[in-house]
């Protein structure tokens, strides 16, 4: 059995990571950026069913700083950086996603070096790889990548192309031996352990609350947390996977309109209020005005994209969760925590 730092303990993601590390019998340090999300960590571990007396330990640290990452990586075998900034809304200044995520992966990078770590997995997303592109290929897979100066790029996809791509450049140029793999998921779903969850389980709550009248035309993968965590697992200790990227990805790409439906026809007596109508574009262009959350989604309307999740399959054994599980089980767990009003 292994030590293993995973970096954002307290996310959606990271949480995760950590229950099925300690199922696995791994011993788990972790870093929350302030000391009072601790107590918030243990919370999210005992509601996914850890069993009492698990082997934890926290540190404080953050992307932005060196202070607490030389402690939190010392003595392990392994890293999940997991951590990253993810807003709701589009920031005013887009540096403030991409200095952290690109300077957080360096800096836990070296700390990782410096400790004597064999490999770092990093969490980064299908925004490195497929956005900002002219042409759209049919199928998206690990060899792509999003274009930082392409049409209408996010600054969330801007940060995640350009830390993934700081990363590899490190590993080749300064690793001095440490391995790295990288995890590529889409629109991660599934079961939530508190209220502090992803962008991507927002949406869920918000169809099942209506508190979107109808569906934008946006397409997305989706992908079972439990799924994401189980890849980074395999990533982690496989020497299939060293020097490589995977994307997480369950079936093909859906629409939010197709996810609607799925919460309608699976989701119980709280999704029944689940608007089933697609909106125009025009009416969410308007609304963006007033609400600037759904900026972010302007430049992806009507856009149809797809991937692949073969390499992880056929290289490390991956079997992912059908899309309608995942979403299902995220309204589940929602209305099972009372998240849904």
């Amino acid at each position: 059995m292994a030590k293993v730092l995973v970096t954002g303990g307290s996310g959606f993601i990271g949480s995760h990571c950590i229950l099925q590390l300690l199922a696995a019998g791994h011993s788990v340090n972790t870093t929350v950026r302030k000391a009072a999300r601790e107590a918030e960590v243990s919370a999210l571990l005992r509601a996914g069913g850890a069993a009492d007396g698990f082997d934890l330990t926290c540190y404080v640290a953050d992307l932005d700083g060196d202070a607490g990452w030389a402690s939190a990586v010392e003595g392990c075998d392994y890293v999940l950086h997991v951590a990253s900034p993810f807003p709701a809304s589009t920031p005013t200044d887009e540096d403030e996603l991409i200095r952290p995520a690109r300077e957080g992966a360096l800096r836990l990078l070296r700390a990782a070096r410096g400790a004597g770590v064999r490999r770092v997995v990093l969490t980064s997303s299908f925004a490195a790889i497929g956005y900002g592109h002219g042409e759209r290929p049919a199928i998206y897979d690990e060899t792509y990548w999003s274009d930082p100066t392409g049409p209408e790029i996010t600054a969330y996809a801007k940060s995640k192309t350009l830390a993934e791509r700081a990363a590899w450049d490190f590993i080749a140029k300064e690793g001095d031996g440490l391995e790295l793999s990288v995890v590529n998921p889409v629109g991660v779903f599934g079961p939530v352990l508190g209220a502090d969850y992803s962008t991507s389980i927002l949406l869920v709550q918000r169809l099942i609350t209506r508190a979107v009248p109808g569906c934008p035309k946006i397409y997305f993968g989706v992908v079972d947390v439990r799924d994401v965590a189980d890849l980074h697992l395999r990533a982690m200790t496989d020497p299939k996977a060293k020097g490589e990227r995977f994307l997480a990805t369950g079936e093909a790409f859906i629409s939010v309109l197709d996810i609607a439906k799925i919460l309608m026809a699976g989701g119980g007596p709280a999704a029944q209020r689940t608007p089933v109508r697609e909106l125009p574009n025009w009416l969410l262009r308007l609304a963006a005005l007033r609400e600037p959350a759904l900026k972010q989604l302007l430049p992806e309307l009507g856009k149809v994209k797809n991937a692949t999740n073969a390499k992880a399959k056929s290289v490390l054994g991956w079997e992912p969760r059908t899309n309608a599980e995942a979403i299902l089980a995220t309204a589940e767990s929602l209305t099972r925590l009372g998240l849904i009003s």
